[in-house]
């Protein structure tokens, strides 16, 4: 085939023998902006190699031949065109006749009137197919016999040669679409005629855009076909030529298939590394790769070791076959004992460090020692600084041995109220020995959930989870992994996140090797320490709100100032604030009245089996049996 350009090509391009393979003879590089071509491909060079393997009409523009005005039809143009055998119109039908006969045309021809024909038998509208089949007499007038109509409806007219026009001649044959006009090869470049268009003669000129598959592009390029390129056709000798088309991880997941996929890497995306695994360091372009589908189950665990000063960060699949065992949980603040109480599951806790109370900004609270055992029972209110609201944990302090009756009458429970923001220290009290699957222990445990790995998955002799003293299983993260191997250990095999770790690939021929059995997956991956911060700042994690803010301290002057004139205390008390280690405060057994409607203490935990008493209502003792003011008073005197 001789070279043709690409304009010609596509107009004679016949769509039922597509793909066709063309080689670029004459290149052309686009040096306008890119913007004034959107999504297409502007250059091509010569030698270049294009699979064709769509057409699509775009837009298709229509010329006057006598003006070179043009106008712009839409693909689904509803009128219907006439072929012209040229531009010249004939005044009457003996010049139509006569022009016939010195071109040694045979009778009958088709022509058409751009003027309403009037006759006895009837009006024969502008625009209107005749065939003209024979001159002769008529009533003593030389005449051309027509026919007007086609098949059953024709209709026999005689007019006589005088008849004014203009007339057009037309080629044999009924009106045709538009998309009927620009497939048929023989009616193109050729002058037209359409009732609904303003001009009488016209022409048609296409543009379409070329779908096709070029060596090494990753998507399908559009090209369109007015670009200034001359093509040569090679499809017949170009059956060994295989394009090669990169392809993402993504799209092959996103396509689903075909599976087992074997697969070469021509491109690594840069970045800093996702995992600490050896199989890692083998992705480099030019290895060979086998995608055996999507990784089943599709949710993996971030978990964290405890217990070192620089702790571990590790993915573990679901399909993780050890064996685990709860650890007690420990809770820096109240806001953490909260946020871990569930409903119908009861929570006990013990203090891990000694807190003394503070009257002033924590009304209300008890005093701790290292050792108490509490049971948490829900969130409350009370009146804090200033008598504004304030959240607390409400809690029930528990029998020194759990061995001992932990749920005595209602008068002799003691209730201790926290304030969200305190920061103490508990240790969760567990009695808890079983082991537990992970599908298990997440099914009944939420999370995050303190564990220790009691037995290795057998499937991964490696299994580094064992050895750590504790883990925290902290996030559920639903992502789709591809199962894939390297096709020169083909027994092992790994697990890829196409969303972090998007390999760009090309497809690579022969046929991959299936393991025998169960894939051997590598269950754990141990993660780098700034891809654990990048998934902690994910969407996945959005929902973990902050502990609340603690209430604005006033500062000693301004607690001394609220108390002197609240109650009218004597300097001396100032001096107690400033140096309270001086005078050490007993250990309370009761609560404060530090609401006005104890019964408004806290809301009801639903399902918990115990239900909350008010809290007794305790008055200032005005006759304390140590009275510390009157030490204090004779104190500086001594100074």
């Amino acid at each position: 085939m001789e070279p043709v350009s690409l304009q010609d090509f596509v107009c004679a391009l016949d769509p039922a023998s597509l793909p066709r393979v063309l080689r670029v003879c004459s290149g052309v590089y686009f040096q306008g902006s890119i913007y004034e071509i959107p999504g297409n491909e502007c250059s091509l060079s010569t030698g270049d190699l294009i699979k064709v393997t769509y057409v699509r009409l775009q837009k298709v523009f229509c010329k006057n031949p006598g003006t070179g005005q043009t106008m712009e039809l839409a693909p689904n143009f509803q009128g219907n065109f006439s072929p012209l055998t040229g531009p010249q119109s004939y005044g009457t039908l003996e010049e139509l006749v006569s022009a016939a006969t010195q071109s040694s045309k045979q009778l009958p021809i088709c022509f058409m009137s751009t003027h309403r024909i009037t006759t006895k038998a009837r009006v024969v509208p502008q625009e209107q197919p005749l065939k003209l089949e024979a001159v002769e007499m008529h009533r003593g007038t030389c005449c051309a016999r027509c026919v007007l109509g086609t098949g059953a409806q024709q209709v026999l007219l005689h007019l006589p040669l005088s008849q004014k026009g203009p007339f057009w001649e037309l080629k044999p044959g009924p009106p045709r679409t538009l998309l009927q006009v620009l497939q048929d090869p023989a009616l193109r470049d050729t002058i037209l005629t359409c009732p609904a268009l303003p001009w009488r003669s016209l022409t048609l000129m296409p543009q379409y855009e070329v779908e096709a598959i070029m060596h090494l592009r990753r998507t399908i390029v559009k090209i369109p076909s007015t670009l200034e390129a001359d093509v040569e056709d090679i499809t017949a000798s170009s059956q060994h030529i295989h394009f090669m088309q990169p392809l993402l991880l993504s799209e092959a997941l996103a396509r689903g298939g075909p599976f087992p996929l074997p697969t070469e890497i021509l491109e690594v995306p840069e970045g800093p590394p996702i995992f600490l695994s050896p199989w890692l360091s083998s992705l480099r372009k030019g290895q060979r790769l086998c995608i055996y589908g999507v990784a089943s189950p599709p949710w993996r665990f971030l978990a964290s070791t405890k217990g070192r000063k620089v702790p571990r960060h590790f993915m573990i699949s679901g399909a993780y076959q050890g064996k685990l065992r709860r650890r007690p949980r420990e809770f820096p603040t109240a806001y953490d004992l909260l946020g871990a109480l569930q409903p119908g599951q009861p929570l006990r806790v013990v203090a891990t460090k000694d807190c003394e109370g503070d009257g002033l900004e924590n009304p209300g609270f008890m005093s701790l020692a290292m050792g108490d055992r509490l049971e948490v029972l829900g969130s409350g209110q009370a009146l804090g600084v200033q008598e504004r609201d304030m959240d607390v944990l409400v809690c029930q302090r528990l029998s020194d041995q759990p061995g001992e009756q932990e749920y005595e009458e209602a008068e002799d429970q003691e209730e201790i109220l926290l304030p969200l923001h305190f920061s103490g220290g508990f240790v969760e009290e567990l009695g808890d020995g079983r082991r537990y699957s992970l599908q298990d222990l997440i099914a009944q445990f939420p999370l995050p959930c303190e564990v220790k790995v009691v037995a290795k998955d057998a499937s991964h002799p490696d299994d580094p989870l064992p050895s750590f003293l504790g883990l925290r299983l902290e996030e559920k993260i639903m992502e789709p992994f591809l199962v894939v191997s390297l096709d020169s250990s083909p027994e092992m095999c790994f697990e890829v996140p196409p969303r972090w770790l998007d390999l760009t690939v090309v497809e690579a021929e022969g046929q991959p090797s299936q393991p025998a059995g169960p894939l051997p997956v590598v269950p754990v991956e141990e993660l780098t320490e700034a891809f654990y911060y990048h998934l902690r700042k994910s969407p996945a994690f959005e929902g973990q709100g902050p502990p609340p803010r603690p209430p604005k301290s006033k500062g000693l002057g301004g607690q001394k100032k609220q108390v002197s004139n609240a109650k009218g205390v004597k300097s001396s008390e100032d001096f107690e604030l400033q140096e309270p280690s001086l005078m050490p405060k007993p250990k309370r057994n009761t609560l404060r009245k530090v609401i006005k409607d104890s019964c408004n203490l806290y809301r009801a935990i639903p399902g918990h089996k115990k239900g909350l008493r008010p809290t007794k209502p305790i008055t200032q003792d005005t006759n304390d049996e140590h009275d510390y003011e009157e030490i204090l008073e004779q104190f500086p005197k001594t100074l």
